[in-house]
């Protein structure tokens, strides 16, 4: 996501409960854009905020805060996390009660963000991941309580994007968001050595990097459109003996830990990044 380093007058008074601000628009905020505009969504209101000034397609782009116009109806953060504490006090000031934050600061607690928003009408966490470009992401959620209203209106921005989870928990947003958020780059990676055995089988590189997308692509199709369990799938692959029996005695012995090991690294980051928001010293350094 892009470094924030916000600057700028004063926004003027009043407010727009149909505008919404982009506080950052790296990456992520950048896929949501564009998801956004394949739905059709009108985005005449929306303002990116970015210190760099490189416009964003389909929507109005400032420099600062000061530039964005009247208090929206819904701020977006989209900054690095190590960010909120430089950005957080001009923002609070811009904003009102009326305002709906949504925030995808990764690892950066509600309470942290309460403390740091007061004047926000509500504040809720979402960790959306990059598919949501084509309206195919898992998007995760929970805050604090909405109105009817003002669910509704969260739900219109993200329902569009994909899969929509509403969590219980704070706990299980970071649960869904261990999995899903970084989880397209793991089955990048996945796709990546899957093509580099067709290679190495003497496939050549480009033919080896479709028949692994595919195959993921695939298998992803049919797990969504049948519901059978994984189990289920790969009863249907492989036969006694076979091939593919052979292989998942390898894969089996090794991908459930390596997996977990994964998740748990990446757990322990969201972690330190949530204990840097709150002031406290991590005992790893900063990335």
């Amino acid at each position: 996501m892009e470094v924030v380093n916000l600057t700028g007058s004063s926004p003027e008074r009043g407010h727009d409960p149909d505008a919404l601000w982009l506080v950052g628009c790296g990456s992520m905020a950048g896929a949501m854009v564009q998801g956004w505009r394949t739905a059709g969504l009108d985005l005449s209101r929306t303002a990116a905020i970015r210190p760099s000034g490189t416009p964003v397609e389909g929507v109005r782009t400032v420099r600062s805060i000061g530039e964005a116009g009247v208090a929206p109806g819904v701020a977006l953060l989209g900054f690095k996390p190590q960010k909120l504490g430089d950005i957080a006090p001009e923002l609070s000031a811009a904003i009102d009660e009326r305002t709906i934050v949504l925030s995808m600061l990764a690892g950066v607690e509600l309470a942290t963000l309460r403390a740091r928003l007061p004047s926000a009408a509500a504040i809720v966490r979402i960790m959306p991941n990059l598919p949501v470009s084509i309206r195919r992401g898992v998007v995760a959620v929970f805050g604090e309580e909405l109105e009817a209203a003002s669910r509704n209106r969260v739900a219109a921005l993200l329902v569009p994007l994909g899969f929509v989870a509403w969590c219980d928990r704070e706990a299980e947003l970071g649960a869904v968001g261990s999995v899903a958020g970084a989880g397209p780059a793991y089955v990048a990676r996945f796709i990546a050595a899957l093509a580099a055995a067709g290679e190495g089988k003497g496939l050549n590189p480009q033919l080896a990097l479709t028949v692994a997308r595919e195959t993921v692509l695939g298998t992803g199709w049919l797990a969504a459109a049948t519901g059978e369990p994984m189990d289920e799938i790969v009863r249907g692959v492989k036969s006694p003996n076979g091939t593919t029996e052979a292989g998942l005695a390898v894969l089996d012995a090794e991908l459930p830990d390596l997996v977990e090991r994964t998740i748990a690294a990446a757990g322990r980051r969201a972690a330190e990044l949530a204990a840097e928001a709150r002031g406290i010293d991590s005992p790893v350094t900063p990335l």
